[in-house]
């Protein structure tokens, strides 16, 4: 057995002749241990939530999280829970500013890069290059392709914000974990689109000859109809692991959990 608070799943691309294609292999860290999970997918696999909590900035015990898995205080004041997080396009970290302005040098006045990926159809998202390719991971995309870098955060939220006027920029979860095939040609056939929307100040950044990252995923099977389980209603899952994918374990009965919105539970796993 093993226990801890949880946090979202470790992941990494195990790539073969092609350094853009690859098998994810996925971890979750508990208790100083990190626990294999693609050896346990077509097997039992028992999660069960003790009742504690603790906020995964200051690891101070509550009874209620703020966002994903905070505290109210660091909700409030951390960098993790600013607001550039989900609107890159509001970012300071450029300007020497922020919340932490330390972190947001660290985190956010770094090289981003603007990318297609499809999650069940082609959306648009910011991730820094050097979360590439954990981002599209954690999103369970199948297929990415980087459209644009910039020095800085804030650049790659203004292009995001141009081309969501084009493009959907969202995960419908239940569509990304059927099985799902898309055309090979996929993200190269929307790029052009995306290119065109960019506002002529923000060309100069464009990647108009990337290459498309494939993704597969450690999957025994998807049920044909998954319901998301939370932890604080339904405090045990247990039953043959069927998949993992984004940030997703879905069980043979098409329970699913999404591991890193209950960041901070503390569980055993068996």
């Amino acid at each position: 057995m093993h226990a801890g608070p949880l946090r979202k799943l470790s992941s990494a691309l195990v790539t073969g002749t092609s350094p853009h294609a690859g098998e994810v292999r996925y971890t979750m860290q508990l208790g100083g241990s990190a626990v294999d999970l693609n050896e346990r997918v077509g097997a039992a696999l028992t999660i069960r939530a003790t009742g504690a909590k603790t906020c995964v900035v200051c690891g101070r015990s509550v009874t209620k999280f703020f966002g994903q898995g905070f505290c109210f205080p660091c909700f409030r004041d951390a960098p993790e829970a600013s607001e550039c997080i989900v609107r890159p396009e509001l970012c300071r970290a450029h300007l020497g500013e922020g919340r932490d302005p330390a972190w947001e040098r660290a985190h956010h006045d770094q090289e981003h890069i603007v990318y297609l990926s499809w999650t069940g159809g082609v959306k648009v998202g910011v991730t820094r290059s050097t979360q590439v390719p954990v981002r599209w991971i954690d999103q369970g995309a199948v297929q990415a392709l980087p459209i644009a870098r910039t020095p800085y955060r804030q650049l790659a939220g203004l292009i995001e914000v141009a081309l969501k006027r084009v493009l959907a920029d969202r995960t419908d979860w239940r569509a990304m974990l059927r099985p799902m095939d898309p055309a090979p040609d996929a993200l190269i056939a929307a790029r052009p689109r995306a290119l065109d929307a960019l506002p002529q100040e923000l060309k100069s950044h464009a990647l108009p000859d990337d290459a498309v990252w494939v993704l597969r995923y450690p999957v025994d099977h998807l049920p044909p109809k998954v319901k998301s389980i939370n932890l604080d209603k339904e405090p045990e899952v247990a039953g043959t692991l069927a998949a993992i994918k984004g940030q997703y374990l879905v069980w043979g009965d098409g329970r699913v959990l999404n591991v890193r919105n209950h960041s901070g539970f503390h569980v055993e796993l068996t």
